[in-house]
């Protein structure tokens, strides 16, 4: 989460949260908390830095990782914060909840997803041999030899 939504989610000011943060900064390694490049920060900049208080910002923004969402309750005193981190913890409880009980659920998924690539690609074979001049029917029937060898494929 960027580090003004954080300050809204807690009812602080960024500038209020960041100094908190760095007074605490041993509690905030790199995989906890990183800041946007200037590239990056172009890039969100339409979406969320043009919007209310943080449209005109000195300092690249702060992106905090889920580890360091959970611990910015930790450094910031107040019943907000209390609130809001049982809320965050509730909501990453859930989170992993519904992953653990869906596991199966997302590997048949990717297994019909595969299948599915494996059908169109003969389904693609099949457009292509109809398509190609290279076969001609040996007999005026309706299913001839190019077409019953199209089937043929098809099913295989």
């Amino acid at each position: 989460m960027f580090d003004n939504d954080l300050a809204d989610l807690y009812e602080v000011e960024t500038k209020q949260l960041n100094r908190a943060v760095k007074r605490n900064i041993s509690r905030f390694p790199e995989i906890f908390r990183f800041q946007l490049t200037y590239d990056e920060s172009l890039r969100f900049q339409n979406g969320t830095l043009n919007e209310g208080r943080g449209k005109h910002r000195k300092y690249l923004p702060y992106v905090f990782t889920e580890q360091g969402v959970t611990m910015i309750s930790a450094v910031l005193k107040s019943d907000v914060a209390v609130n809001v981190s049982v809320r965050i913890i509730n909501a990453f409880v859930q989170m992993r909840r519904f992953i653990t009980q869906n596991a199966i659920l997302f590997q048949r998924l990717d297994l019909i997803e595969q299948k599915q690539l494996k059908t169109d690609a003969k389904v693609e074979k099949v457009f292509d041999l109809i398509e190609s001049k290279d076969i001609k029917p040996k007999q005026g029937i309706f299913l001839t030899d190019r077409y019953l060898m199209l089937i043929i494929l098809f099913l295989i």
